[in-house]
């Protein structure tokens, strides 16, 4: 015999209590205290301040961050709102849920900021409130901009640097070590000349220490001169001006050089074919064929002051034919396994069945089908008297300098990079405008390439992730028909710019009162 049975659904009510303060009916809580008498027991914004005094350059629009550092930023932007709250004392004892501007007159000097901050009371009952900040703007011409309105022309080093080479390469390198390292951060001014950079300072010591510091990461040669400005005749004083004139090496990585033949044998005998692997305080030197290696400082160099036979302009394209490891040579290093490979220049592909035979130091990284670039000794029109000095000397018809990607990258150049570079702030001499613009795109675009591909030469500079990249999807990387492990530069050296910011959520022991 079935029984019927019917279900009775119950509802659950919430019960109310009354405030202990003011004994109206409400929701229960963690304090049981309605939210106008919570309020008026706890104030959230205690110890926060209400007027905040901040420094402001007319000239350059910067604001001051103490003690020295100003910062630029326009008004009601993103940055003027991230300086005017790191601003605020005993901010980090609450916890800051939001943050706009309250619109004010441009002229009024006045900034109001409306921050909505939350903070534990009693019980563990969460209190939310909103506290706006009164921030007044007084004007201070920051240190750079009172020199110039003192006196624009108010310099007393000036550093001229000057390379005697057809590229930019190194100044664009010289230029990210400047901007690690500070170097250039007393400089009253900085102009790109055409043949290089002049760096202006208040003071000579400024110049001389900055002087120090690029004798001690490139290769070069100064000259000092100095001018007098005035003369007083009751005090006995003098007033100079210095300049400090700095030649760097021509030699460049990547360049094959013909050693005078004291310079070889100064060097144990190498080469005379040598390859610039390096350049530093001093030039790392390789010798393709014994795979020798000699170091050679600033002043040995200018002693000789010998020219590169063939430059990185002059590098042909050869594909790999053939490779074979040498048995008997065991790999020197990392970056040095030596090898006899069997090239063929690109060009030649459909005309003609030249190839050549020769030995290099990228065993570990060629294989056959690969494309490498290299200085093609068979063909080409060297004119130098070092060369001619050995008459009786065999040298080879190619020398392989590093592995190419030209034709991998065909297709990708012009995407953004997740990385970027950051520049001087210099001002462009008149002169230096007729230089081609496109001429120089294309080395600064080089010059991203190698920073790719050579990871000693990221090691030496910053580089900073870019907010603004947005990563290709899988599916798109599938699709690409020449997909392959281009050189890139690993997520990991990018965290000097990175920042990584968590978004904390409420836990249900927490309540809200508005």
């Amino acid at each position: 015999m079935a029984v019927a049975t019917e279900m009775f659904e119950v509802a659950h009510t919430v019960g109310r209590v009354l405030c202990c303060m003011c004994g109206i009916s409400m929701a229960p809580n963690a304090a049981n205290m309605c939210v106008k008498c919570l309020r008026s027991q706890v104030d959230v914004t205690e110890g926060l301040q209400k007027s905040v005094r901040i420094l402001y350059c007319p000239e350059c629009g910067k604001y001051l961050q103490p003690p020295r550092s100003w910062v630029k930023a326009e008004l009601e932007s993103k940055e003027l709102l991230t300086f005017c709250v790191k601003r605020l004392k005993n901010i980090n004892k609450v916890k800051l849920v939001g943050a706009e501007f309250i619109w004010t007159e441009p002229h009024s000097k006045r900034i109001k900021v409306k921050l909505k901050i939350q903070k534990e009371v009693m019980n563990g009952a969460v209190l939310e409130q909103v506290h706006v900040v009164d921030y007044v703007v007084e004007d201070r011409m920051c240190d750079k901009c009172s020199r110039v309105a003192a006196n624009p022309d108010q310099w007393v080093a000036c550093v001229q640097v000057r390379q005697k080479v057809d590229h930019k390469r190194t100044f664009f390198f010289l230029e990210q070590l400047i901007i690690k390292h500070a170097a250039a951060a007393t400089a009253v001014n900085i102009t790109r000349v055409q043949d290089g950079v002049d760096f202006y300072f208040a003071n000579k010591s400024h110049g001389l220490k900055f002087l120090d510091f690029l004798s001690g990461v490139v290769p070069t040669k100064s000259r000092h001169d100095k001018q007098l400005v005035s003369h007083n005749t009751k005090s006995n004083t003098y007033n100079y001006r210095f300049t400090m004139s700095v030649e760097i090496c021509p030699v460049c990585k990547d360049d094959l050089i013909c050693l005078p033949q004291k310079v070889a044998a100064s060097l144990g005998n190498i080469g005379p074919l040598v390859l610039c692997m390096q350049v530093s305080n001093s030039l790392l030197l390789l010798d393709p064929q014994t795979m020798r290696t000699a170091y050679m400082d600033a002043y040995s160099y200018f002693r000789s002051a010998f020219r590169p036979l063939l430059s990185a302009k002059q590098l042909v394209e050869y594909i790999i034919l053939d490779i074979e490891t040498e048995p008997g040579m065991p790999a020197h290093s990392e970056k040095l396994t030596p090898a006899e490979v069997q090239v063929a220049r690109k060009s030649d592909f459909g005309k003609n069945d030249t190839t050549f035979t020769a030995r290099t130091h990228l065993g570990h990284l060629l294989n056959v089908g690969d494309f490498a670039l290299g200085y093609d000794l068979y063909s080409a029109n060297t004119n130098s008297m070092e060369l001619d000095n050995y008459r009786n000397a065999s040298f080879p018809e190619v020398v392989l300098v590093k592995k190419s990607y030209e034709e991998k990258r065909a297709k990708k150049r012009g995407k953004a990079r997740p990385w970027k570079l950051k520049a001087l702030a210099m001002e462009i001499d008149p002169s230096a405008v007729k230089h081609d613009q496109e001429k120089a795109v294309g080395e600064y675009e080089k010059f991203l390439e190698e920073i790719e591909e050579d990871a000693d030469m990221r090691a030496k500079i910053a580089l900073y992730r870019d907010a603004n990249y947005r990563a290709q999807s899988e599916t798109a990387s599938v699709l690409d028909e020449d997909w392959e492990e281009l050189p890139a530069v690993p997520l990991e050296e990018l965290l000097t710019d990175l920042r990584l910011e968590t978004q904390s959520t409420r836990t249900e022991s927490e309540y809200e009162f508005v």
